[in-house]
């Protein structure tokens, strides 16, 4: 064929040298990698070091037959005529596995042999460069190697890939064709799910986010990626993300691609479920390398026939996916790494794509997708990016776990403790009586400390053929997280820290990098996609939701209509009883009274909900004694997941039970209850967050960035949490059900205001 007849494949130098360059073991001892930042100074370093002949990030292309390569290298020099290939990394160089030097050489070649085709070169030197972000020295390792030399390399990896690009031309033809036939799978759109579906269509077609506050019972899921598939080829999306924060999120994704399937025989798109670290690691008590674990030794060399086996599955939800990595023997958890760069769909946790090192926003940038982007209960998402982009160490458990130490390593953690007396002398020997101080920024010394230990373990742990203890483990991840987040830190932190009891009497304390508006840390992440959805039940006020997440102002925030009529629920504003701190005495009876008298009159199956489990356990006390004969069962404290599903398993078709849970825990959203299952809901408060030290710091800041800070702080994250635990009665359009708001402040205009349009009033 010519040019003009094949299409080209466009793959990255990264992407190719990984599929073709890599053999051996899974091998992470010699990590973790230094975060984005410190590899985007360490570069800049080396950089900086050059000559004025140096050039920095030179993009090159090529194209060997359908195939064109294209990447950026690290630097050349001209005058010395020398290709560099930069790697920062952190431990002992000596111990880096062979394959990992394979790997870089590999990359190094490619971009050699394009250099040389690029610029006419007849020879050049490659030069390895690792820089060590703790010393900040360098190593480099280099040769001089002729241009058709390196051309036969690239030849040669080209081919080792060209049958696979060949595979994936197809793929991406028959999944367009496929695409362009699909239709919606029901004979007719739900009450509110065709204007949501058009709404997704028309951003992502004008490249915006949009947000979608769309009621339960519209088809939000099946709504979203709909629309989201049909984009596909029109706006040349090489990947959709469907993103949640809960599990039940996830296979209703999986559930809705089911059905779409279904409506289009022999679908070739590509579905990848993925799944946690913990949750999918077959072998949690071994090392991730090859002399520990039998699923890593050995497996880039199987995994070619394993990823063959997975795209031909084409389905991989956690079960299948796991079934394909037995079968050829290699890890579930990172065949399905592997298997996110070659999947269509990819659905998982919001992590994936918004933590601090994301996967899923990395191989985008790297491999230069347009992305498709679906943010399920968005609302979730300022808490959870919250705390992706904190950290917090306790003193007590790292002096627990020194004393148990290698000696090795007692060196640098001696360092980490004085540091850490220091600090505490220097803040609570001016506070004597305060247990709770803020910091205008965070304690550099200590922070010095703790990259230094962690240098230490790293290299500790390369040596050491087994894990390390747990404890040791611990200190270790806390302690890279909490360097992360200090290269982050500006006006939109807090860095506080907490006196805690020590065991010697000794001051000790709880330093805590919090993070309280994680928006200028999303965005990027926002705009790095074609187009971004995110859609929730409970996602207004508009402006606090953009402000907090970092969309863009011009952001259009749309309210689907409601399938439900106002006559399915019986509101009641019970605004005679006041649940604040002070008045929980007095609101115990009338509580119980309230409870008693709505079983009475409709017996079934009710919810109710308060703002702690002491306030809980006191009006089941009263209620129990005012009204013994009521069934009663209550949230424990510290539920286990079979303790969990006994408690939902309770509400049957044909039973009759009052269920006491804690607002915003696990029963507060995400469950489904639908018909005789869930009659009525009592709502005993307004959801506020406990007022307490770092609340009122976080108020304060944001009263300082958004002039707010009470609603921001406050009165927003509560009335999300009421409208979420309410939502749990109405399910269907069949569903009859009875909500109780019971405190005084839900009687204000104000309040009411953020209440569901369609809820009737009492």
């Amino acid at each position: 064929m010519s040019e003009v007849e094949t299409p080209l494949y466009r793959v990255a130098v990264r992407a190719l040298c990984a599929f073709t360059a890599r053999g051996g073991d899974l091998d992470l001892r010699f990590t973790p990698s230094p975060t984005a930042q410190e590899g985007i100074a360490g570069h800049g370093v080396v950089a900086a070091r050059r000559g004025e002949s140096y050039e920095r990030e030179i993009t090159l292309e090529g194209q060997f037959e359908s195939l064109l390569v294209r990447g950026r290298a690290d630097g050349f020099d001209a005058e010395a005529n020398r290709l560099e290939e930069v790697k920062t990394y952190r431990g002992d160089l000596e111990h880096q596995p062979e394959n990992h030097r394979r790997l870089h050489w590999a990359q190094a070649k490619v971009y050699g042999a394009l250099m040389c085709q690029t610029r006419g070169l007849p020879h050049i030197e490659l030069a390895l460069v690792y820089f060590d972000v703790t010393s900040q020295r360098e190593t480099v390792i280099s040769e001089t190697f002729e241009a058709a030399t390196l051309a036969a390399f690239l030849s040669e990896q080209c081919r080792a890939f060209h049958a696979w690009a060949a595979q994936e031309l197809a793929h991406r033809q028959a999944r367009e064709t496929w695409l362009a036939q699909l239709a919606f799978p029901h004979d007719t759109f739900r009450h509110g799910q065709r204007a949501l579906a058009e709404s997704v269509y028309k951003a992502v077609s004008t490249g915006r986010a949009l947000m979608a506050q769309a009621p339960t019972g519209i088809g939000k899921t099946l709504g979203t990626l709909f629309p989201m598939l049909k984009a596909m080829p029109g706006q040349q999306l090489d990947r959709l993300c469907f993103l949640t924060s809960r599990t039940t999120g996830r296979q209703l994704a999986l559930d809705a691609l089911t059905t779409l399937g279904a409506s289009v025989p022999a679908t070739p798109l590509r579905t990848l479920e993925l799944i946690a670290r913990d949750k999918a690691c077959e072998n949690p008590h071994l090392a991730c390398h090859g002399e520990s674990c039998p699923l890593a030794s050995g497996f880039y060399d199987r995994l070619p026939a394993a990823r063959q086996a997975a795209v031909e599955a084409g389905f991989l939800d956690h079960t299948t996916l796991r079934r394909v990595a037995l079968a050829h023997e290699v890890c579930p958890y990172y065949l399905g790494q592997e298997m996110a760069r070659w999947s269509d769909m990819l659905i998982g946790d919001v992590n994936y794509w918004f933590d601090a090192s994301a996967m899923l926003y990395a191989l985008s940038v790297e491999q230069q997708w347009q992305v498709g982007l679906m943010v399920d209960e968005a609302h979730n998402l300022v808490e959870r990016g919250r705390g992706m982009y904190s950290a917090e160490m306790d003193q007590t458990r790292f002096l627990t776990m020194r004393r148990q130490a290698p000696p090795m390593l007692k060196k640098p953690l001696d360092r980490v403790a004085r540091r850490w007396r220091e600090l505490n002398a220097e803040v609570f020997d001016d506070h004597h009586d305060s247990d709770y101080q803020v910091l205008e920024t965070p304690p550099g010394r200590l922070m010095d400390a703790l990259a230094r230990a962690v240098s230490a373990i790293n290299d500790h742990m390369v040596e050491q053929p087994v894990g390390l203890d747990s404890a040791l483990l611990e200190f270790y991840f806390d302690a890279l997280a909490m360097a992360r987040v200090y290269e982050l830190f500006d006006e939109h932190f807090l860095c506080d820290l907490t006196r805690i009891p020590g065991r010697t009497g000794r001051v000790a304390s709880r330093l805590c990098l919090r993070n309280v508006v994680p928006g200028p840390l999303l965005a990027p992440r926002f705009a790095a996609t074609r187009s971004s959805v995110l859609f929730s039940a409970t996602l207004s006020p508009a402006h606090y939701y953009r402000d907090l997440l970092g969309l863009p102002g011009e952001t259009p925030w749309l309210e689907m209509a409601s399938p439900f009529a106002s006559d399915q629920l019986e509101l009641h504003i019970d605004a005679h009883i006041s649940t604040r701190y002070r008045d929980r005495a007095a609101s115990l009876v009338p509580i119980a009274e309230l409870v008693a008298a709505q079983y009475r009159q409709r017996p079934g199956n009710y919810l109710a909900f308060f703002s702690s489990f002491d306030y809980l356990e006191q009006v089941v006390a009263t209620l129990r004694d005012r009204a013994p004969e009521l069934p009663l069962h209550v949230q424990s404290r510290r539920m286990s997941e079979e303790a969990r599903r006994d408690f939902l398993n309770r509400f049957g078709e044909q039973s009759g039970m009052i269920g006491f849970a804690v607002l915003g825990g696990i029963f507060g959203e995400g469950i489904d209850l639908p018909g005789e299952r869930l009659i009525g809901a009592f709502i005993a408060t307004l959801g506020l967050p406990q007022v307490n030290a770092v609340n009122e710091q976080m108020k304060a800041r944001m009263a300082a960035l958004f002039g707010d800070g009470y609603r921001y702080t406050y009165l927003y994250p509560g009335m999300t949490r009421v409208i979420q635990a309410a939502g749990r009665v109405i399910r269907t359009q069949e569903d009859r059900g009875v909500i109780h708001l019971i405190d005084d402040r839900f009687g204000r205009p104000e309040i009411r205001t953020l209440l569901p349009g369609w809820w009737s009033r009492s």
